[in-house]
């Protein structure tokens, strides 16, 4: 049986979605650091990519589509959430996701490299978690993010200079 090119694009991205779902909820756990929200932006990120899976135009980048649409629902995750805190305490305007402290319970169990993570930028912390904990090629995290290589490298050396201050190791 033969199947259109939507079809397979579609079987591609839910087998995609079926093997690496943990790691798609990892990535949103180190977010959010909320189980049922973490699930609920892999659940909308699946959601979006079975609904959009005619739009990928060459099916070896599958993987790095799939990652950039959760990040996608990541970020979304987080600036409705700080908005919606904003809204709690009846302040508007322009707004930036809050560092927090809760950990990363996925990458380690060091409580200070978790606060010096969630201190991060989220584009910042995206590459350090893609290139560490999810081993992405410095060119992958560029198809990811919709950057140049270069300015990978430059967030990934600035994050790692950070870290290295926020960690005393300097």
């Amino acid at each position: 049986m033969l199947f259109s090119g939507k079809q397979r694009k579609e079987q591609k991205i839910e087998q995609l979605l079926t093997e690496n779902y943990n790691r798609y909820y990892r990535l949103a756990m180190s977010y959010v650091h909320n189980e049922a929200d973490a699930a609920d932006i892999v659940q909308n990120g699946a959601y979006r990519a079975i609904l959009h899976s005619a739009e990928l135009k060459r099916e070896e980048y599958a993987a790095t589509w799939l990652y950039r649409i959760m990040l996608n629902e990541i970020f979304r995750g987080l600036r409705n959430s700080v908005q919606d805190t904003f809204e709690e305490l009846g302040e508007d305007g322009p707004w930036e996701p809050a560092a927090r402290d809760a950990g990363i319970e996925h990458a380690c169990e060091n409580a200070d490299l978790r606060r010096a993570l969630d201190a991060m930028t989220p584009e910042d912390k995206a590459v350090i978690e893609l290139r560490f904990f999810e081993e992405q090629k410095l060119e992958e995290i560029a198809v990811i993010l919709e950057e140049n290589v270069s300015t990978v490298k430059s967030r990934l050396y600035r994050g790692l200079k950070k870290l290295r201050v926020e960690l005393g190791d300097a």
